[in-house]
């Protein structure tokens, strides 16, 4: 009975994430309906405009949910984004610059989780520390913006304006054509990403892992976990992901520059704890994650539907809804504190 208990307000939030989605989406439908808001393409472009948010918040979700944090994701994804310009720009080509990415990614997360997880030096002043590195080393590989054409690298530029069309939810536009909907190659991987991590965490020892870190490092040592191990795992996890979001994120872009994916981190962290991810451990799964960055999605493309709001205005009702998120979150902490 406890244990239903316990999980039943663990619930809450993310029906309370899953609940706010439909209804600001709804209302989207029904205030733009006659600016195309209604048409299953408008949801299919925030997928594609998220893919490398998605990835990267699922990475943030692994660290969190070990009660840590990594505001390192930003720059890195900067880093690779301007890696895979210039690296084909130099002519090499973009299977050995994506491979090249990933052993990047692995190579950060091992070094942030050794310090973190066996050193034992708090995540915020570890991940700052990478924050500043992966943003200088963006500069010191190129300060110029560095777009990729097709002319630089085709097999790319083909993967980026590759579209998967869909067999249904088409519509007819003002001259009579038949607009199919489609997604892009970064939509897919980022779906696999999200498939993946839900399905660790809830399965697997390592994800069970993460919960029991998250909830008690002293209880999880006892029950004879490698909690050091387990937490530079996570960090490597969470740098492999970024990473895997940087090239969803140059898909998307096609270029790499030094102020590129500024804020990334923080689009991230709100993702998660929207979703229903406790900043103090223990407490959250990828799918909430995931639409907490569709609700952040969602209100850019009002804002930008509606073509009069400042561009501002999505990063205050974020801020807004993080606040309220944090404040039903701590009410959640204390309940489960006074029940204990």
């Amino acid at each position: 009975m406890k244990k239903f208990r316990s999980m039943n307000s663990n619930t809450v939030l993310l029906l309370i994430t899953i609940g706010l989605f439909i209804i600001m989406y709804a209302g989207g439908c029904i205030a733009y309906g006659a600016k195309g808001f209604t048409h299953l393409q408008t949801f299919l472009n925030i997928l594609i405009t998220n893919s490398g948010l998605i990835c990267v918040s699922c990475g943030l979700t692994v660290v969190m949910l070990t009660a840590g944090i990594d505001i390192s994701v930003g720059s890195l994804v900067a880093m690779d984004c301007m890696m895979l310009a210039v690296g084909m720009r130099n002519g090499i080509g973009a299977v050995e610059m994506c491979a090249a990415v990933l052993i990047t990614g692995i190579v950060f997360g091992l070094v942030q989780g050794f310090l973190i997880g066996y050193l034992e030096i708090q995540p915020f002043i570890v991940t700052m520390a990478g924050m500043f590195f992966g943003r200088g080393m963006t500069a010191v590989i190129c300060t110029d913006q560095v777009s990729i054409t097709q002319d630089i690298n085709a097999v790319f530029y083909n993967w980026a304006n590759a579209k998967i069309i869909l067999p249904f939810g088409g519509y007819l536009n003002n001259k009579g054509k038949y607009m199919a909907p489609f997604i892009r190659v970064e939509v897919v991987i980022a779906l696999i990403v999200l498939a993946l991590i839900f399905l660790m965490l809830r399965y697997t020892r390592f994800g069970r892992a993460l919960y029991a870190i998250g909830g008690s490092e002293q209880s999880a040592a006892m029950m004879g976990l490698n909690v050091k191990q387990t937490k530079m795992k996570a960090y490597v996890l969470s740098s492999v992901l970024t990473s895997i979001g940087g090239i969803c994120y140059c898909l998307n872009t096609m270029a790499g520059s030094v102020q590129q994916a500024t804020g990334l981190e923080m689009d991230a962290i709100s993702s998660a704890v929207i979703g229903g991810t406790l900043l103090t451990g223990g407490v959250g799964n990828v799918f909430g994650t995931f639409i907490g960055v569709l609700i952040n999605g969602t209100i850019s493309s009002i804002v930008k539907t509606n073509g009069k709001l400042a561009s501002s205005w999505p990063n205050i009702l974020t801020a807004a809804l993080l606040f309220i998120f944090i404040v039903i979150q701590s009410l959640f902490a204390a309940m489960r504190a006074r029940k204990k």
